[in-house]
């Protein structure tokens, strides 16, 4: 299947703004974690650590992958599935919690991002 050029670097740049999107929102989260772990009545190191870690990694991550789509690398496809797949796994405990107002956005999110990875074609360069 052969696709339009044109086409298909317009879909990888949907996708890694989306992805951009998801960098920016996990590291806003992480900042605020860090803010209350920080700001908390009792501090522990480790707590910190994981925060740091998941800052750093998650948006990271999410932001490499968004660069190997804008340049049409396949690096970028797996990290974008699995981290959308994670998020609609955390979809599902939002809505146990209750946390509508938390599931429904990242649902959108993560399924909007997901469609978009799956049908933007990388070039095999």
């Amino acid at each position: 299947m052969t696709q339009d050029p044109s086409k298909a670097a317009k879909a990888r740049a949907v996708v890694a703004s989306l992805l951009i999107v998801e960098a920016c929102v996990i590291a806003a989260l992480g900042l605020w974690l860090i803010f209350l772990t920080l700001t908390a009545d009792s501090f522990e190191f480790l707590p910190l650590l994981g925060d740091l870690l998941f800052v750093s990694l998650g948006s990271g991550g999410l932001a490499g992958a968004a660069i190997g789509y804008r340049r049409g690398k396949y690096f970028g496809r797996a990290p974008a599935v699995l981290a959308n797949l994670i998020a609609l796994g955390v979809v599902s405990y939002q809505v146990q919690a209750g946390l509508w107002l938390v599931a429904v956005p990242l649902a959108i999110l993560a399924t909007a991002t997901l469609a978009a990875a799956l049908r933007a074609i990388p070039t095999a360069e």
